[in-house]
């Protein structure tokens, strides 16, 4: 086997072999396939794609490529959840405690920013002491005592995809149907938990812009989890708009402590119990009620215990950027679209987010919403804040946001839409 020829075969839109997958993803994890052999197959793998086989064996042989991680000492069923990335998608961050106090264990082994779309790591990180990379025991030990944990993948669980994940975010492949399923699917599969849900974003803050994408990315999903016997169900959700009233680290971690303390954007809210629920039942946990568990501050209290377990200071203050800059609405009227992926490249262009693999993020960057499609606003009005360290970043950024929002007269008729568009199990 050689990496040119297996690139050559998907250039070539051939189908890869067992014997090439194995080959190359055992290869590559070992280091005798070059970052530039591997960028030049994932971007022949997004143009020319995978039958339903070759991304089994894939997922495969990314399993393969660690460990498998075991539950089963644990008293409580295991329930996780993955969220196909989104702009202002904070969702673990109350999700993970609040389905902790409702009797299940959540092991959330969580990801970094990828393009415009925040990383949970990232946004926990801007919170002092946290630490997202635990050992396997202590992983257990947190899940135990409290419950949730948030967590980095172990570098021996699906090493493979640590070093394609990174390289995706950098290459311009990430949005592949094929490696996002993979990805997303041999890490969970080698985590062990026992259900799974997952929430594939559609828009155009998504990787996935159409409806007819996301449900083939859902389906493919749904169909790896269940072939290996983890219970798996998926929510597909709006992201033509962001997620909430903030896209940035810290921004977004503010935002879901006000969740957990009874407050909070409607739609975070409304989507972190629809999550709940289905992760609930999944697990055979019917009974809870998560809506209470968020009302009577047993979340919260679960937050807490998850955060301080892993060296954080729920207590202490969230680091604020040194500079801000005020976008105005240019006119008064209904405020009747707000583009997710206009906001999310603004927030990356601010320092959210990384260009490359190794870069650092700005914890205060980001973009903080005034207004949400159906708003009425008033011309000259705070409608948009920017939020950076780095203020010579404003002008990249506010390049990202020209055309961004539309404003129609009062009384035009405009409707929002759903948030959760369909269920695939």
């Amino acid at each position: 086997m050689d990496a040119i020829s297996v690139i050559r075969t998907k250039r070539d839109r051939g189908r890869l072999s067992d014997e090439q997958i194995d080959w190359v993803i055992d290869a590559y994890t070992r280091g005798a396939v070059a970052d530039e052999q591997m960028s030049a197959l994932a971007m022949a793998i997004l143009l020319n794609g995978m039958d339903r086989a070759e991304i089994a064996r894939w997922t495969a042989a990314m399993i393969a490529s660690g460990e498998r991680m075991d539950f089963s000492r644990l008293t409580r069923p295991t329930a996780d959840k993955h969220s196909t990335g989104g702009v202002g998608d904070k969702i673990t961050l109350p999700l993970a405690p609040l389905v902790a106090a409702c009797g299940a264990a959540v092991p959330q082994l969580s990801g970094r920013g990828l393009g415009h779309t925040g990383g949970t790591l990232d946004k926990l990180e801007s919170i002092p002491g946290w630490r997202a990379t635990l050992s396997n025991e202590e992983m257990l030990s947190v899940l135990d005592e409290v419950g949730a944990v948030v967590c980095a993948a172990g570098d021996g669980l699906a090493p493979a995809d640590k070093k394609l994940y990174a390289l995706r975010d950098v290459t311009g492949t990430v949005e592949a149907i094929p490696l996002i399923a993979s990805s997303i699917m041999s890490k969970k599969i080698a985590e062990g938990t026992g259900s799974l849900v997952l929430d594939v974003k559609v828009g155009s803050g998504a990787f996935m812009k159409s409806l007819e994408d996301a449900r083939e990315l859902a389906a493919t999903m749904v169909g790896l989890g269940t072939d290996h016997g983890v219970r798996t169900v998926a929510l597909l959700t709006d992201m033509s708009v962001p997620l909430g009233l903030t896209a940035g680290n810290a921004l977004e971690v503010r935002e879901s402590v006000e969740v957990l303390a009874g407050g909070g954007p409607a739609d975070v809210v409304e989507l972190t119990l629809a999550l709940a629920r289905e992760m609930l039942d999944a697990a055979g946990l019917t009974d809870a009620d998560p809506a209470k568990a968020l009302a009577d501050g047993s979340a919260m209290d679960v937050w807490r215990r998850m955060i301080r377990a892993q060296g954080g200071d729920p207590d202490a203050a969230l680091p604020v950027a040194r500079e801000t800059h005020v976008v105005t609405a240019p006119a008064s009227g209904v405020l009747t679209g707000l583009d997710a992926y206009a906001v999310g490249l603004a927030a990356w262009r601010l320092g959210a987010g990384r260009a490359r693999k190794e870069d650092a993020v700005q914890a205060g960057a980001g973009v903080e919403l005034h207004a949400k499609p159906g708003a009425t606003v008033v011309q000259g009005a705070p409608l948009l804040t920017l939020h950076t360290d780095t203020p010579e970043l404003f002008a990249y950024a506010l390049e990202a946001l020209d055309g961004a929002f539309t404003i129609a007269a009062a009384g035009s008729g405009f409707s929002a839409g759903r948030l959760i568009l369909d269920r695939i199990a």
